[in-house]
């Protein structure tokens, strides 16, 4: 009896987060605003629009990379391992990035003077993801429309042209995730517009500083 009692009041919740997943697009302050939501059941029904927002812009992270454009070059590589090799390093992208770099966006906020969570640093950058993960569904096939497997292949039919305009596209949507960073610190923490834009500043340069030490 007490578990479906937790189910039916929980339910809402998870619904809820589900539609602030898409909402974030249109109307990002209102959806960061209620990551001041601490209780269990909100924290709880975040997690599974989180995984998937991580796992799919992770994934195009992955697609994204000169390495991908260039993986049917290998003759022992067959098309058909592509998704395989996308969702395998993507779930390895999304189990390692969203920790990191959500602790750069965690350490920005602190040095900007955040009293707030990691773990609300982590659901600040997960939302602002939502844009990379959307370039996942509407480039992606756009790409693979045009130039089907010449995507992965050094001088296919996919032009230098082309390859430039797709990455200008996903470069936009990176902006777009910049963008929702900032106003999700703006609205979170409460901040001017400077100082939020501050923030992100700084956990720019803690990922710039991580990638110089790995890199050493």
């Amino acid at each position: 009896m007490t578990s479906s009692v937790q189910e039916d009041t929980s339910a809402p919740a998870d619904r809820a987060w589900w539609r602030r997943t898409v909402a974030v697009l249109t109307s990002p302050r209102r959806v960061f605003a209620a990551l001041d939501d601490d209780t269990h059941d909100d924290l709880d029904a975040r997690q599974e629009p989180l995984t998937a927002i991580v796992f799919l812009a992770a994934v195009a992270a992955v697609l994204a990379t000169p390495a991908t454009g260039r993986l049917l070059d290998d003759p022992v590589i067959d098309g058909i391992l592509i998704p395989v090799l996308a969702v395998f390093t993507g779930g390895i992208y999304a189990a390692f990035g969203y920790f990191i770099l959500g602790g750069a966006v965690y350490l920005g906020a602190r040095a900007a003077g955040s009293q707030g969570s990691y773990r609300r640093g982590r659901h600040i950058f997960g939302f602002s993801l939502v844009p990379v993960a959307l370039s996942l569904l509407v480039l992606w096939p756009i790409r693979l429309a045009l130039y089907g497997s010449d995507s992965f292949r050094s001088g296919g039919s996919d032009s230098p042209t082309g390859d430039r305009v797709f990455d200008a596209l996903q470069f936009g949507f990176v902006l777009w995730t910049a963008v929702l960073l900032v106003v999700g610190l703006h609205t979170v923490e409460r901040w001017s517009w400077g100082r939020a834009v501050a923030a992100l500043t700084a956990a720019l340069a803690a990922v710039a500083a991580l990638v110089a030490l790995f890199r050493l």
